[in-house]
């Protein structure tokens, strides 16, 4: 079973007002997630992974005591990712359902509280990776930070809301002021409606 690229599901300048642009998107989404498209199907073609789900190959293949993740782990993990990250954004306003408001207050204190936590764990992530809001294990919410493809699904953990920090998602907008790039993903490009909706 091979993987497709999904469309994104705004046009590439959508975002553009809101601080990423049609440039990015058409690097990031047209180069960027295609190769891991691409890159992974040829990895899996022929192996045990060739039938099974993205969550089965990057569970399957994680592994919390390499120094380095294998290739397949890599783009199949990134690609992963990347359908996510796409869905967690768009154009369509910014104001936060009542039920996730409510979780995140719970488990932070306040909004802000979390999204301090949240641009503070991006942009201490050394190198490329990404940074998250997950629903853990217990089912209390978590901020966490990922180097390079690694995901919450490889710690039994529920990706509510994740921040892509690898330079290519933000160096074209924001060059090397990640900081502002993470304020700027909270405060303006988040689809909370679809965070909400990864709540269960």
């Amino acid at each position: 079973m091979a993987f497709e690229l999904p469309d994104l599901p705004y046009a590439h300048d959508a975002l553009a007002d809101l601080g990423m642009s049609a440039e990015t998107l058409e690097y990031h989404h047209d180069l960027h997630h295609n190769a891991y498209v691409v890159n992974g199907n040829k990895l899996i073609e022929g192996t045990e992974w060739a039938d099974k789900s993205m969550e089965e190959i990057i569970t399957g293949t994680y592994d919390a005591n390499a120094v380095a993740q294998n290739g397949i782990f890599n783009n199949i993990s990134q690609l992963w990712n990347h359908n996510q990250f796409w869905e967690m954004m768009g154009p369509q306003g910014n104001a936060m359902p009542g039920e996730l408001e409510k979780a995140i207050v719970e488990s932070f204190g306040s909004v802000d509280a979390f999204k301090s936590e949240f641009t503070a764990a991006g942009a201490g992530q050394f190198g490329s990776g990404w940074c998250w809001l997950v629903k853990d294990t217990d089912g209390g919410l978590k901020v966490t930070k990922t180097e390079n493809g690694v995901n919450p699904l490889c710690f039994g953990q529920t990706a509510l809301l994740g921040c892509d920090v690898w330079e290519h998602s933000y160096y074209i907008d924001f060059r090397n002021k990640r900081p502002a790039y993470l304020d700027n993903f909270l405060n303006k490009l988040v689809n909370w409606e679809n965070v909400a909706s990864r709540l269960g």
